[in-house]
């Protein structure tokens, strides 16, 4: 079977449907491949309502994006205490919350001049 190549949207579009799978909580994704001071091109964002939905919504983006693109996270960070995981795949960097963590860090806020697009179970890329 040949290998998917995984541009940065079509990358982004598979977590998006990985969280939606998952029942992610207010899935948005910033678009920040315009922002002259961004690290990636899009930055994913989510919450959970638990530690256990938090860490199974993370585990099923890394699975399903190394099966359908053979791509690992180049970073991973927070699975220490499941409020806030971190997955870096370079051109995306997917935020994982726990519902508390995101009301406290407001990240969509630090990046306010990057273009946000929702994502719903109703939107979902097939």
């Amino acid at each position: 079977m040949k290998k998917k190549v995984a541009t940065a949207n079509i990358l982004r579009n598979a977590v998006v449907d990985a969280i939606l799978d998952k029942k992610g909580n207010d899935v948005v994704s910033l678009d920040l491949s315009e922002v002259s001071e961004a690290i990636s091109d899009y930055f994913i964002i989510c919450h959970g309502d638990s530690s256990t939905q938090v860490q199974a919504i993370a585990d099923h983006i890394r699975d399903k994006i190394k099966k359908d693109y053979k791509q690992v996270p180049a970073f991973v960070e927070g699975y220490n205490n499941l409020e806030w995981i971190l997955l870096d795949y370079i051109d995306i960097v997917v935020h994982v919350f726990h519902r508390e963590a995101r009301l406290k860090y407001q990240l969509e806020e630090l990046w306010n001049d990057a273009t946000v697009y929702k994502h719903d179970s109703i939107q979902k890329i097939v």
